[in-house]
């Protein structure tokens, strides 16, 4: 069984409670990355840590930014950590209206990126269809439905990046709805990249990734941790600046499309 799921009750792996304001990040500096200085980038889920970290590297990068999620307060958060301003646009995956609404703020932009996730984990028989719907939401109608509304709107050369992940994999009990909506999306990709060509479309899957999202675990969380690295073939947790840099050659190569970026230290693997 992957180290995803083997150690970890299901119940115990849900994110920490948003203790009021986070801590201030510095902007990364990666070795080999591009200028994207008058690009236009849009990022939806922009008030997650992911988000976050990647609003600040393509800001320093030069990128004028629209920072889009349904939390407008974790929203001016991370504008206000970047050097220039950024348009803030409160998002609903889960409403068509929500997203034509985006669609028409942002006007035509060089690329789209997509962090957004919203678990539906626990037992089969445990389930609500609310839960799955909201998952399939940040998942997969989500991904489609701002392929529908603002793939028109992409500047020559640009593209579409969301964000699947290793469950789809390496399933395990009590993660059905996480691999599948992952898979999914893994799936809608491909044919997304078809269908909206040349619009480039990516995705990028993570495996364990000391986001923050694994602070839940309280005391466990290190054992956990170090119980992931030792079965990887990377021997190492994943980092924030690890999906950062993923992104950032998605964005960046304009001969990858329809193509899943693995950034899970071989975790599907082992």
């Amino acid at each position: 069984m992957s180290a995803t799921a083997a150690t970890v009750p299901v119940t115990s792996v849900t994110p920490a409670v948003d203790p009021g304001e986070p801590v201030r990040l510095a902007a990364p500096a990666f070795s080999g990355v591009g200028s994207l200085e008058g690009q236009r980038l849009v990022i939806v889920g922009a008030g997650s840590h992911t988000g976050r970290r990647l609003a600040l590297a393509a800001a320093a990068a030069g990128a004028d930014l629209v920072l889009a999620g349904p939390d407008p307060r974790k929203l001016e958060w991370t504008a206000g950590e970047l050097a220039a301003p950024a348009q803030v646009v409160s998002l609903d995956l889960a409403d068509e209206a929500s997203i034509a609404g985006l669609a028409a703020r942002s006007g035509r932009f060089d690329h789209l990126v997509s962090t957004a996730a919203m678990p539906a984990n626990g037992p089969l028989a445990e389930l609500e269809l609310a839960a799955v719907q909201r998952a399939f939401a940040a998942k997969v109608f989500g991904p489609l439905l701002l392929a529908k509304h603002l793939a028109g709107q992409v500047a020559e050369g640009g593209s579409l990046t969301f964000f699947s992940g290793v469950a789809a994999w390496r399933p395990a009990p009590g993660r059905t709805v996480m691999a599948a909506a992952n898979g999914a999306l893994a799936f809608l990709v491909q044919a997304l990249a078809v269908e909206i060509a040349p619009v480039r479309v990516n995705a990028v899957s993570p495996g364990i990734v000391d986001t923050g999202s694994w602070d839940g675990l309280g005391a466990d969380k290190e054992a956990f941790l170090r119980s992931v690295a030792e079965r990887n073939p990377a021997r190492r947790v994943g980092s924030t600046d690890d999906l950062v840099q993923a992104v950032l050659f998605a964005l960046g190569n304009p001969y990858v499309t329809g193509t899943v970026l693995h950034v899970d230290g071989g975790g599907r693997l082992a």
